[in-house]
């Protein structure tokens, strides 16, 4: 009994492979770290657009990778899970899977709506759904720009659909995997101030997981080798930064080599004692009349340029200005009677007082900064 084939064995023979078809589907350790790494990027560009979002503290932890199936992740789950389905259509052909607990969607949800993260008692909704999703639309949309900086093209995503799983019970037709197929499992521990504090997971297919991270690998690999040449070891660049000169029709020997290595020693070994002196830097102590002396200041004196006055700020949520209406007041940060900031294209410049010169607003300057650094700062 012990020398019959498994099922397994059976498949990848009829298939035309060898019994080492499942291992070749694992990821390398090489392969591992290449996606811990772009989760890592990706996820910590994507938190802190979940804090805009939320206004609370987010924190994603660095990233744990393991190869499994459905099967053994739904083992690991015993509460209702929200999937957020994430398709790139540029720079990238695959897709991959958020899972988030049901809990946490909800408390994002609140958040987001203006609300304490406190208002989850309420069944999981399209408006949860709706608002997951574009949640993830813009953390993921942040996390693409990162790796278009990797990988030096453009990368985007469509935008991200959201659907319950019941992962307990292993009713997961609709997330596009077999259950039984291996998958990359990225799994990173999320807290939301003081309202969130679990596991939030993204799945990869294993196909679409090489692929990722094979331009990576093969940069990384390629760009430096070693080969033997003559008992010793040459490093081997890249081809394209060989110059067309230097390139060496037949093998020299170790005595040409060192000549060509090293061409300096033969050719110092002839040259006179060379008289070296202490290099001489121009004296900068005398400064004129200052910074701003210009003497061609005439030559920029009639460009136009915009003057803003500063009556305050402040930072509302989206739920907020929606909720805006004649009649609204919108309390700012400045106090009454205070200086007003004065900015001359984006710098300021100085601060002053609101007047009225007939019948139109008006601005007395009361305090200048300092000359010097209103040159600087333009």
């Amino acid at each position: 009994m012990a020398d019959m084939l498994s099922q397994e064995e059976i498949d990848a023979l009829l298939k035309g492979t060898t019994s080492d078809f499942e291992e070749d589907n694992d990821l390398t350790d090489d392969e591992k770290d290449a996606l811990g790494e772009i989760g890592n990027i990706s996820m910590g560009t994507s938190a802190t657009t979940l804090f805009t979002l939320l206004g609370q503290k987010v924190t994603i932890t660095t990233p744990k990778v393991s190869v499994t199936t459905l099967d053994e992740v739904s083992n690991d789950y015993d509460i209702p899970c929200v999937a957020v389905m994430i398709k790139y259509r540029e720079g990238i052909e695959g897709f991959n899977l958020l899972i988030l607990n049901e809990e946490d969607v909800k408390i994002i949800t609140d958040l987001m709506m203006g609300g304490d993260g406190k208002n989850v008692s309420q069944d999981l909704t399209d408006i949860h759904l709706s608002a997951i999703g574009e949640a993830m639309n813009q953390m993921i949309g942040s996390s693409c720009t990162s790796l278009s900086e990797i990988f030096t093209k453009k990368i985007d995503i469509l935008p991200p659909s959201a659907f319950s799983v019941d992962l307990p019970n292993k009713k997961y037709d609709n997330m596009g995997i077999e259950s039984d197929h291996k998958i990359v499992k990225i799994a990173f521990r999320m807290t939301v101030g003081d309202l969130i504090d679990s596991e939030i997971m993204q799945i990869i297919p294993i196909e679409f997981a090489k692929k990722l991270v094979a331009p990576l690998l093969n940069v990384s690999s390629g760009s430096a080798k070693t080969k033997m040449v003559d008992n010793d070891i040459v490093r081997e660049t890249d081809i394209n930064d060989i110059p067309e000169q230097n390139t060496m029709k037949q093998p020299m020997n170790n005595n040409r080599r060192e000549k060509a290595v090293n061409p300096r020693i033969e050719r110092n070994s002839h040259n006179k004692p060379v008289n070296v002196q202490p290099l001489q830097f121009e004296s900068f102590d005398d400064e004129g009349d200052g910074y701003n002396s210009y003497s061609d200041i005439e030559l920029i004196k009639d460009v136009p340029l915009g003057i803003t006055v500063e009556l305050g700020r402040t930072t509302k949520q989206i739920s907020e200005i929606l909720d805006f209406g004649p009649g609204t007041v919108i309390e700012l940060n400045r106090l009454v009677g205070e200086p007003l900031d004065i900015y001359v294209n984006g710098k300021q410049i100085a601060k002053g007082e609101v007047v009225v010169v007939d019948e139109n607003y008006g601005i007395r300057i009361t305090d200048i900064i300092n000359p010097q650094k209103r040159v600087n700062n333009f």
